[in-house]
């Protein structure tokens, strides 16, 4: 199975799949500072909270591969203050938050027992083009973890998956989260079908997952939002798999708008719920979802197809980006790469976790 490269990058130079422009058209945008960085984020040309923090973490690379520092100082000043930056292009992806808070602490640490600032800039280049390497092999883990655990659930060889936005190499590096569960049956010769949600307003479904299936030759369908009850009343779905923007300590999930409800429905048929994403994605500093700031976007993402508008001129246009799935509607469990976790126990899995690297 060939998958999508969602970004080419090679040490000064780093190419972004403009993902507005498909799948009818498949062109690379040439990143070379954080203020293109913070473009291609914000406008999303690549979207998907792994895939943010590793553009945003590249695309630091990038500028310092062309830049010169007086002193370490001076280094990490410059990038504490890009992180940052990077992450108000999307709020509430919590992957780029993690490491605006990460590096610049690395860094400090680094500059106590280094004193050469070019060596300095040079192992932190290297540090941020590990981002990469680290974000697969996560997705391996996951899917595996996952494909182990869904079969178990539903007692089958073969299963059915319903899927949401997009959650696969174009979300991430490569295979996905969510949709790397997908893949992974798939290698396995379980999977009897995938199914993908439209996901309105921004069409994420049916212009990248219907892409990414396809693209990998999986059996898939692509239905309308509003068909996600009737087509689990039918039986047609043995387990829903989603991603995630950010986990909260309780388990409390943020994702793209219309994950609340498929989790509601998943509940009302007894449907198992997954949430897979790495730890990343995990913010134990918020206890739960109400804490959560709930990016809103422009009413022509919402009124517009294409750049023609199709809603009636003049009728006001909500458009929040994200929902908030309650921990309780995730019955499946939070899958990570460390294996699957209830919701109630992966605040102290997590924990454990980044107490032990």
């Amino acid at each position: 199975m060939q998958d999508i490269e969602p970004f080419k990058y090679k040490r000064g130079e780093l190419l972004v799949l403009d993902q507005l422009l498909l799948p009818l058209e498949t062109t690379y945008i040439n990143v070379k500072s954080i203020d293109d960085g913070f473009r291609v984020i914000r406008n999303m040309n690549v979207r998907g909270a792994p895939a943010i923090a590793v553009v945003g973490c590249l695309s630091v690379a990038i500028h310092l591969s062309e830049t010169t520092f007086q002193s370490a100082e001076k280094l990490h000043e410059f990038v504490a203050k890009s992180l940052k930056h990077l992450v108000d292009a999307r709020p509430t992806a919590v992957n780029i938050k993690e490491c605006a808070e990460r590096v610049p602490n690395v860094l400090k640490s680094w500059m106590k027992d280094m004193d050469d600032v070019e060596q300095i800039k040079n192992k932190l280049i290297e540090y941020l083009e590990e981002s990469a390497e680290i974000d697969y092999k996560g997705n391996i883990a996951m899917g595996e973890h996952a494909a182990k655990d869904i079969l178990s659930k539903c007692g089958k060889d073969k299963v059915a998956l319903l899927t949401h936005c997009n959650t696969g190499s174009l979300a991430t590096t490569k295979l996905g989260t969510a949709l790397g569960v997908v893949k992974t049956l798939f290698q396995k010769a379980e999977l009897r079908k995938a199914y993908c949600t439209e996901t309105r307003p921004y069409m994420q479904g049916a212009r990248l997952t219907a892409y990414e299936l396809v693209h990998c030759g999986i059996p898939s369908t692509l239905i309308c939002d509003s068909m996600v009850a009737t087509l689990m009343a039918q039986g047609e779905v043995d387990a829903v798999v989603v991603g995630a923007d950010r986990i909260v300590a309780n388990g409390d999930t943020a994702n793209k708008i219309g994950t609340l409800q498929i989790a509601i429905c998943a509940l009302h048929y007894g449907i198992p719920f997954y949430v897979i994403a790495p730890t990343l994605t995990v913010d134990i500093t918020m206890s739960d979802g109400a804490q959560i700031v709930i990016e809103e976007r422009s009413e022509s993402e919402m009124a517009c197809v294409a750049g023609k508008r199709i809603a009636a001129p003049g009728i006001h246009c909500w458009n929040p980006a994200f929902d908030i799935t309650p921990a309780r509607l995730i019955t499946g469990g939070i899958v990570t790469e460390l294996g699957v976790s209830n919701p109630n126990d992966l605040e102290n899995v997590v924990k454990d976790y980044r107490n032990r690297k």
